[in-house]
């Protein structure tokens, strides 16, 4: 039998997802957090949460992170592994906690939302160049970063520098980068900067347009790519009015889809997730953006951050709808598990 390479040379994936996974606790019903009396338990994490939806939409994902060497870490990996990760490149801390977090049933970007979290000095915030194998980070097509993990100390802020410097070795993976600012995380003054330096380093940015206003002073998708000139492709969303993309050649709207909401958490991990499924199939950048919306419609009529995504049949029998019939779609809880062989106009809620 000829020879492969070394022995230890790692499986190269569709994606490798590297941050914080959290074991969540959500409310048993609505109310302040000093009232809800119990708590549901489910998984949080954006770069995870993106993991799981390619997994489920069959590509071949890893998550890479540190989890602590206790039962809130064991129900992380397993639960995550569940969704078809490649889990082995997750390292045990004994010396650390998983991180945890409470919050309230509403829409996070409210004022009467509430998070409560518990990470501070949590195992996955001692991510560093030195600790994490770059190798298998690397050995991907698509490696997916954010913002979050950059603000959770400097050690991992060095290993996000590390992976989004320029120019990168030729052969290594397309980088994409979500900037996700969480500014109850970032303590240092100069997270704006820090973030855009990161974004600059990426091939692949996912920036929303109200993210944008906060934390560069930016108004309007033209802005943002005034300021991010480097990735080749740059994804501002702009809400329930769609998203636009720009490439090195061209500019691409496409209007969200109308979606009766259950819970707004989670949407933007899934449209990250549907853009990137089909950014590794070569798709057209109208059908990246239509699958990015359908994902996120598929997170919008669930209540937790992970939704089960639609067959691949069904989202491409919905991304190639014509324009009109696109706008008129309204889709609401259980959409996903329609049957794709009806005529695609016809998978629609009242």
């Amino acid at each position: 039998m000829a020879a492969t390479g070394p022995c230890n040379a790692p499986d190269v994936v569709d994606v490798v997802a590297l941050g914080e996974s959290m074991v969540t606790f959500l409310p048993s019903r609505p109310g302040r957090l000093a009232d809800v009396p119990s708590f549901d338990r489910a998984i949080g994490g954006a770069e995870s949460n993106v993991a799981c939806v390619l997994a489920a939409a069959g590509h071949s994902a890893r998550w890479v992170s540190r989890v602590g060497a206790d039962g809130f870490g064991d129900h992380l990996v397993e639960a995550i592994g569940s969704y078809g990760v490649d889990v082995t490149s997750v390292r045990r801390d004994p010396a650390r906690p998983t991180g945890i977090y409470f919050r309230t049933a509403g829409d996070r970007a409210t004022d009467a939302h509430e998070v409560a979290y518990y990470r501070a000095g949590s195992a996955a915030s001692a991510m560093s160049a030195d600790n994490v194998d770059l190798d298998t980070v690397r050995a991907c097509r698509l490696l997916h970063l954010s913002g979050i993990t950059a603000a959770l100390s400097d050690d991992c802020l060095g290993l996000l520098r590390e992976l989004t410097v320029r120019p990168r070795a030729d052969g290594g993976p397309l980088v994409s980068f979500d900037v996700n600012h969480r500014p109850g995380l970032w303590r240092d003054p100069a997270g704006p900067h820090v973030l855009l330096e990161l974004a600059r380093g990426a091939d692949l940015v996912f920036v929303g347009e109200d993210e944008a206003r906060e934390v560069w002073a930016l108004e309007g998708p033209d802005a943002v790519r005034a300021a991010l000139p480097e990735p080749g492709i740059l994804v501002v969303k702009q809400g329930d009015g769609g998203a636009t993309v720009f490439d090195r050649t061209d500019v691409t709207f496409v209007p969200a889809l109308r979606v009766d909401v259950v819970a707004a958490v989670g949407a933007g991990d899934a449209f990250a997730a549907g853009f990137l499924s089909a950014t590794l199939r070569g798709l057209p950048v109208r059908d990246r953006l239509r699958h990015g919306h359908l994902m996120a419609a598929a997170a919008l009529t669930v209540p937790g951050d992970l939704a089960t995504p639609p067959s691949r049949d069904h989202a491409d029998r919905l991304a190639a709808l014509d324009d009109r019939t696109w706008e008129t779609l309204r889709l609401g809880p259980g959409w996903t598990d329609q049957d794709v062989r009806r005529a695609p106009e016809e998978v629609r809620t009242p």
